[in-house]
């Protein structure tokens, strides 16, 4: 028998293997549950950390707690990532927003492209802005979504996800040459 997702060119197609551990899921099965927390993991651990920064490892927790309580209601297991995706950043931001911390720091020297400072600049900076901000910049500019996708995901209106990117960009770039 062919493994679920396998096409006549080559190895299953993520998106169907997935699929088809969310149907098997769905019907109570405990090993897909398994294997469907090892697939998932690691992609709501990397949405959570630049949202939640220091709080990622919690907002991870949430996230994929409420993904797997809310498992039995999803209704098409093909779009199942985008289903993951809209609960990720939510309870990211609802975990950021919950813990949000101010940590005023002071940059006097930029570091090499690169480099493991610019990284902790970087988060730094991210730091600065609210989980709304962090969460449509993740989204656009890490996840490449568009403008209209990312306010669908975010529950928001296309116009609010423009301005908010836009003010979003500006605080990072103040607090990043401040």
């Amino acid at each position: 028998m062919a493994e679920p997702g396998a096409t006549a060119s080559g190895p299953p197609d993520r998106f169907a293997v997935t699929a088809d551990l969310v149907r098997r899921a769905q019907r109570g099965d405990a090993v897909a549950v398994n294997d469907l927390l090892d697939v998932l993991t690691p992609y709501v651990t990397r949405l959570c950390g630049p949202i939640a920064l220091q709080d990622s490892a919690d907002a991870a927790q949430e996230a994929l707690l409420a993904v797997f309580q809310g498992l039995r209601n999803v209704r098409d297991p093909d779009a199942f990532y985008s289903w993951v995706r809209t609960t990720t950043v939510r309870e990211a931001v609802r975990v950021a927003r919950r813990n949000q911390r101010q940590i005023p720091t002071e940059l006097d020297v930029i570091p090499d492209v690169g480099s493991p400072e610019l990284a902790a600049d970087v988060r730094d900076v991210l730091d600065r802005l609210s989980p709304e901000h962090r969460a449509i910049l993740v989204l656009r500019e890490i996840e490449g979504l568009d403008e209209k996708t990312a306010a669908d995901r975010l529950t928001i209106s296309p116009g609010t996800a423009k301005s908010r990117l836009s003010r979003a960009k500006s605080t990072f770039r103040k607090a990043w040459t401040s």
